[in-house]
């Protein structure tokens, strides 16, 4: 049996989708972690378990797709507004990540395990890596843009950079590379990879978007994206994990997490090339290596201890330093500590160029089983309660809010859809109307927040959001949803936010955009009255979006030159996309909707009433605006 399934490609191709199938219901049933469940089942078919798999060259590749998808999905899941307000904390703890291991290791080799200082060296260098193994688990739990994972995922790209470092210094010592061209034109490579990776990558994506919008197309480009990005990092001397990660980030604007390309990625590779990595893990492992050899049971236990000492102490340090909760700290020790790539990577060389023998590449191996067991344990419980506590204070803080989506002239429902998801609008009604008359007098029928919405290009390729606030919009009874709405696009197409508004409007939209877990990167632009908003015409660019704060009559901010809104977008805007949005208007009568009411009562002493009541918010409208 174990003869036909090694020599029949079909029989081999039949096992891994079953294990693919049946290992993630199983680990439920028993409450362990899927990553566990894969490489055990890797371990078990692998050629030092049962022996009916030894691997293939198509499967070996596919599973190292696999690790360079979650250094994607790692990047491309980044909130760019919390990494930008955290992207300090990220670079400290990148750093102390990096050097508490490698010191601890450099100690531990050389006067533990008796190594000379290169060998403990280059160990330090592999303590002081780390890899998102687990970074699927917080994904599923929905808890990516914790502070904490930000800091993780922000740091995980220094440590690698770093540990890499080390791996080229040594290797050029021992090669005896001491001439200074070696080191030039290693330099160059890298030049030349940051330049392709961080300048072409962006600019090709942008212009292939807005061009053609074939789901298939768009997710062969990301593909061909992230192998062109790893393929180029080997190339300039890197690891291909870092060129992963390092494509993520750069197509993170273009690739919005609640898009259905994203859905695609995530979907493909948490499918099949994750679960074929962490297989192709099992298969490497020879767990009789433990009782062979008590040289590598000791280099194993010093290195397992070494490791998980040296992130611990680091995520403690980052606790005290960036203030972390208790929870928040048990998910970055178990993000960190999980190791895999760069420790194959750095033991693989080491072995090859004579700086690591045997027991340590055993050892290795061993160590990278049992911390990918912990790992996913520790990051499966952590990710549990912090999105317990996330969806608390969710229900706590939640504003049940309708929105109305409107488009004037065109019928594009899957444009008005798309919008919808990326801002997180959860109750909403799309509609069509004719024309802006229409359109202006449905607004003025409902109390609910609207947004009237064109689309010129694709949500991803926008580059910045030009937003008008007019005076006294921060007074509006919902403008901190409409903010809300503005901010959560932002971070999910990744676009920068430029307010035009006046000095008394800036400070309450700098304090909003300072607010905890409500981060918003944005620069401000003076514009004293609503006349002004024309400026922002001189200063738009070709993939900005306009986005225009409006409101509705007998309201604290309202304009009688809002009534110019339609004209103005068709003569100074009509090469752009644009949102004109409506903040929710408080009323006296239940539910959502004027309409309803005046529908109800529009003769008689309802009508009278209605007058009064109209008249009454224009008097206090006007005492507001003076």
């Amino acid at each position: 049996m174990a003869e036909f399934i090694v020599n029949n490609p079909l029989s081999g191709l039949a096992l891994i989708i079953g294990i693919i199938l049946v290992v993630p219901p199983v680990c439920r049933k028993i409450h362990v972690p899927s990553i566990v469940g894969f490489i055990v089942a890797g371990i078990l078919i692998g050629p030092y378990g049962f022996g009916i798999w030894t691997g293939t060259q198509t499967i070996q590749t596919l599973g190292k797709l696999g690790m360079l998808y979650i250094m994607l999905q790692a990047g491309i899941e980044i909130d760019r507004n919390n990494f930008s307000q955290h992207k300090r904390q990220a670079a400290e703890f990148g750093v102390l990540s990096f050097l508490l291991p490698f010191m601890l290791g450099l100690a531990t080799s050389r006067w533990l395990l008796g190594f000379n200082w290169s060998t403990s060296a280059l160990m330090g260098a592999m303590y002081g890596s780390h890899t998102l193994m687990t970074y699927p688990i917080v994904s599923r739990y929905g808890v990516q843009n914790q502070r904490s994972v930000n800091i993780v995922v922000g740091g995980t790209m220094l440590t690698i950079t770093l540990s890499l470092l080390v791996l080229a210094l040594l290797k050029g010592r021992m090669l005896h590379t001491t001439d200074p061209s070696f080191w030039w034109v290693l330099a160059g490579k890298m030049i030349v990879f940051a330049f392709v990776v961080l300048q072409g990558f962006p600019y090709i994506t942008r212009r292939a978007f807005l061009r053609e919008r074939d789901p298939m197309f768009c997710y062969m480009l990301i593909m061909a994206m992230l192998v062109g990005a790893a393929w180029l990092a080997d190339w300039a001397g890197l690891e291909s994990i870092l060129g992963a990660f390092l494509c993520g980030v750069v197509l993170n604007k273009y690739v919005p997490n609640r898009s259905p390309l994203m859905q695609r990625i995530n979907f493909i590779g948490n499918s099949l090339f994750v679960p074929l990595f962490l297989i192709g893990v099992g298969l490497m492992i020879d767990v009789s290596l433990i009782w062979e050899s008590w040289t590598t049971i000791t280099i194993a236990l010093v290195m397992i201890a070494t490791k998980l000492l040296g992130k611990w102490f680091a995520s403690w340090i980052a606790q005290l330093r960036f203030g972390l909760s208790g929870m928040e700290r048990q998910l970055t020790f178990g993000l960190t500590h999980a190791t895999a790539a760069g420790t194959l990577a750095i033991v693989t060389i080491g072995y090859e160029i004579g700086y690591f023998d045997a027991h340590i590449l055993n050892g290795a191996v061993l160590m990278i089983l049992l911390l990918c067991t912990i790992s996913s344990f520790v990051t499966e419980h952590a990710a549990k309660e912090l999105a317990l506590q996330e969806e608390s204070r969710l229900e706590a803080d939640k504003q049940d809010n309708s929105w109305l989506m409107v488009s004037v002239g065109e019928d594009i429902l899957p444009q008005l859809e798309e919008l919808s998801s990326l801002s997180e609008l959860h109750r909403t009604e799309f509609t069509a109307e004719p024309d802006w008359a229409e359109t202006l007098n449905l607004i003025e029928r409902t109390s609910r927040s609207a947004i009237v919405y064109h689309a010129e290009q694709t949500l991803s390729t926008v580059n910045r959001l030009l937003v008008a606030v007019p005076k006294y919009a921060e007074k509006e009874h919902d403008f901190i949803s409409c903010f809300g709405q503005v901010r959560r696009l932002s971070s999910q197409i990744g676009a920068k936010v430029v307010f035009f508004c006046d000095e008394d409007t800036r400070e309450a939209l700098r304090a909003m955009c300072r607010r905890k877990g409500k981060y918003l990167r944005a620069s401000y632009r003076e514009m004293v009255d609503w006349e002004d908003v024309l400026m922002i015409a001189k200063e738009a660019k070709q993939d900005d979006m306009i986005v225009l704060i409006s409101a509705r009559k007998a309201t604290a901010s309202y304009n009688t030159l809002f009534q110019q809104i339609p004209d103005m977008l068709s003569r100074f805007f009509g090469g752009h996309s644009w949102l004109v949005v409506y903040p929710e208007q408080l009323t006296g009568v239940a539910g959502n909707d004027i309409l309803l009411s005046e529908q109800a009562h529009t003769s008689g002493m309802w009508g009278v009433i209605g007058f009064f009541k109209r008249m009454v918010q224009h008097v206090i409208h006007k005492i507001q605006t003076r």
